[in-house]
C-alpha cells in the first residue's frame, strides 16, 4: 500500500521581498544595539524572520562602531534578537590597526553579549595568525579559541618567524596580548631561525 502525504500550504503565509535594506535595532532603554545593511532580503511572516543575502552588521557601543560584520547571507529571527551568519564571515575592529576575525558561521543572541564563530576561524591582524575550529568573543573584548589552535607570528617580511600549537588560546583585543592554556597536551612551540 502507498501512501502520500499531501501538499499543506499556509494561505497566509507571505514572504516579502526588499531591496535595500537599512534597519537599525534599539534595545528597550532606546540605546542603538546594531544597524544591517542588505541589498537584498525578504521577510517571511509565518517564521518572523529576515532573510539577508550579503549583509553588513555594524555592533555598536553607543554612538561608536564597535565591530563591522559582513557575510554571504543572514537569518535575522526571534523578534530581531538572534542573529546567524554564514558564509565567509568577517568580522573587523574598529580602530586603527583592524584586527580581522573570519569564520563560516557567527551567531548571536542580542540577550548575551558574547559572540560564537564556528567552522575555519581566522584571527588575523599586523602581527599575528591565530587558527581554530571554534571561538567567542565576549564583552570583554578577549576572544576564546578553542582546540585546537595555532599561532603564528609574523616578522617584517610577513614570513612566519613563531608558531605555537595549543588546546586552547586568549587574545586581548585591548592589550593586544594572547595566552595560551592546554589540559590534556602541552603547548608546542617552534621557533624559525
Amino acid at each position: 500500500m502507498l501512501g502520500c502525504a499531501p501538499n499543506v500550504i499556509n494561505e497566509n503565509k507571505v514572504i516579502q521581498k526588499i531591496e535595500s535594506l537599512d534597519m537599525t535595532i534599539f534595545s528597550k532603554s532606546g540605546d542603538k544595539i546594531y544597524s544591517i545593511t542588505s541589498p537584498n532580503s525578504s521577510y517571511d511572516n509565518i517564521e518572523l524572520e529576515y532573510e539577508l543575502k550579503k549583509p553588513i552588521i555594524n555592533i555598536l557601543n553607543g554612538e561608536e562602531t564597535k565591530y563591522i560584520i559582513s557575510s554571504e547571507k543572514s537569518i535575522l529571527s526571534d523578534n530581531n534578537k538572534l542573529l546567524n551568519l554564514k558564509g565567509n564571515v568577517k568580522l573587523k575592529t574598529f580602530k586603527k590597526d583592524e584586527d580581522i576575525l573570519y569564520a563560516d558561521n557567527f551567531i548571536w543572541n542580542i540577550e548575551n553579549t558574547n559572540y560564537l564563530l564556528e567552522g575555519n576561524i581566522r584571527f588575523e591582524n599586523q602581527n599575528i595568525i591565530l587558527n581554530s575550529g571554534k571561538a567567542i568573543l565576549g564583552s570583554d573584548n578577549i576572544i576564546e579559541f578553542f582546540n585546537p589552535v595555532k599561532y603564528i607570528i609574523k616578522d617584517e617580511n610577513n614570513e612566519n618567524k613563531y608558531e605555537i600549537n595549543s588546546e586552547n588560546a586568549y587574545y586581548n583585543l585591548t592589550t593586544e596580548s594572547v595566552s595560551f592554556k592546554a589540559k590534556d597536551k602541552r603547548v608546542k612551540s617552534i621557533i624559525y631561525f
